[in-house]
């Protein structure tokens, strides 16, 4: 063992402090994150400060991942996880950022969270479109 603390292992200490959140929500805030990074155009992926997501994005990728990989159970599996709304994603992005798992900027902030109905982008259809906005302009969010 090499001794480094594993994603998992951080995931179970913060679990410990508060189980707000089950393992699976932290490890698909972290998937999201990968898969809405890795779809983005060539020229912004090379770019590191192009490559930041915003909280919107973040959050468009959670609720396309989601309705991809859970269909039309896509809200009851957030609320059986402990996620609830855009800004229980952001808790658990900012905590894997204090945890030194995930990468913030400065200007990055929980109102890069607020404002955006998951649970209506959850349950929309399939082919509903884009998931709601709202509340204040785009801010970034950490990358991985």
């Amino acid at each position: 063992m090499s001794g480094e603390t594993t994603f998992w292992d951080t995931v179970d200490a913060l679990r410990e402090a508060h189980r707000r959140y089950t393992r699976e929500a932290y490890g698909f805030v972290v998937a999201a994150l990968g898969e809405t990074v890795r779809a983005l155009p060539p020229e912004r992926l090379e770019d590191p400060e192009r490559r930041h997501l915003s909280g919107r994005e973040l959050l468009a990728g959670v609720v396309s991942l989601a309705r991809r990989e859970f269909g039309p159970l896509a809200a009851t599996v957030f609320r059986e996880w402990g996620v609830r709304a855009s800004e229980d994603v952001g808790e658990i992005v900012f905590e894997l950022v204090r945890a030194g798992q995930l990468s913030a900027r400065p200007e990055d902030t929980m109102n890069d969270f607020r404002g955006f109905d998951l649970e209506a982008g959850l349950l929309r259809d399939a082919g509903g479109g884009a998931p709601p906005a709202g509340g204040a302009g785009p801010r970034r969010a950490p990358a991985a």
